[in-house]
């Protein structure tokens, strides 16, 4: 039987992770949900900007009681903060930013990923949904396509061999990071970079339906020290 998580161990964990792959220089846009929380862990030494595609480059952390600003939110509508120097403006000259390819990395979460890079992360059909947003500008436009989520949902792989549902975008992730571990996906197909520790290669296997390549500099996951 393999580990069983808490939710926020589980968030806390991918967000920590995710926030290492920042690098000085970068701008970097946070999708809702889970990839907001990004921003809580970024390195105070690495020097990047994030973006809210509703229009505000220079996120900081997301916003607490004392610092609370009614007027400022990200794209999905949480209360943040700003770095000194933000800068606001309206959403056509954040998509300028975003289909120019000035954005470095997306942080975006996925309802399935495949082994070619496929992302499937707007709509479950027979369900109510608000519509693909800017994803499907994001996963095209940035340089690097980050994917933050839980492995699996109700039991049900997320990492598969075909997409079922509806595609955001073709061929357009790069790395997946999960509370098990993180994958890249290059031209051979998805292969486990960095494993987490409560769990074996075989675990990983079993809750995933595409077939993983182990690298082989598989390292252990890089994980907070809480």
């Amino acid at each position: 039987m393999t580990a069983q998580l808490d939710k926020d161990t589980i968030r806390h964990r991918i967000a920590w992770r995710v926030a290492r792959e920042m690098k000085d220089g970068d701008v970097v846009n946070l999708g809702i949900g889970l990839p907001t929380l990004v921003a809580n862990h970024v390195d105070k030494e690495v020097e990047l900007l994030l973006q809210g595609e509703n229009g505000l480059l220079g996120i900081d952390q997301l916003a607490c009681e004392n610092t609370m600003d009614a007027d400022l939110v990200n794209a999905g509508g949480q209360h943040i903060t700003a770095v000194n120097g933000a800068c606001y403006f309206n959403s056509a000259d954040s998509f300028a930013i975003i289909r120019g390819g000035h954005v470095d990395a997306t942080v975006l979460g996925a309802l399935q990923v495949d082994e070619q890079g496929n992302l499937a992360n707007w709509i479950i059909p027979g369900k109510m949904v608000p519509g693909m947003g800017g994803a499907m500008d994001l996963v095209v436009g940035a340089k690097k396509v980050i994917v933050a989520m839980e492995h699996s949902v109700k039991g049900q792989p997320k990492l598969l061999k075909h997409c079922s549902l509806p595609l955001t975008a073709a061929n357009q992730v790069n790395l997946i990071v999960t509370e098990m571990g993180v994958f890249e996906i290059n031209e051979r197909g998805m292969v486990l970079t960095e494993l987490a520790p409560e769990f074996s290669i075989e675990d990983i296997q079993a809750a995933t339906e595409a077939t993983l390549l182990v690298s082989p500099d598989l390292a252990p996951m890089q994980l907070p020290a809480d």
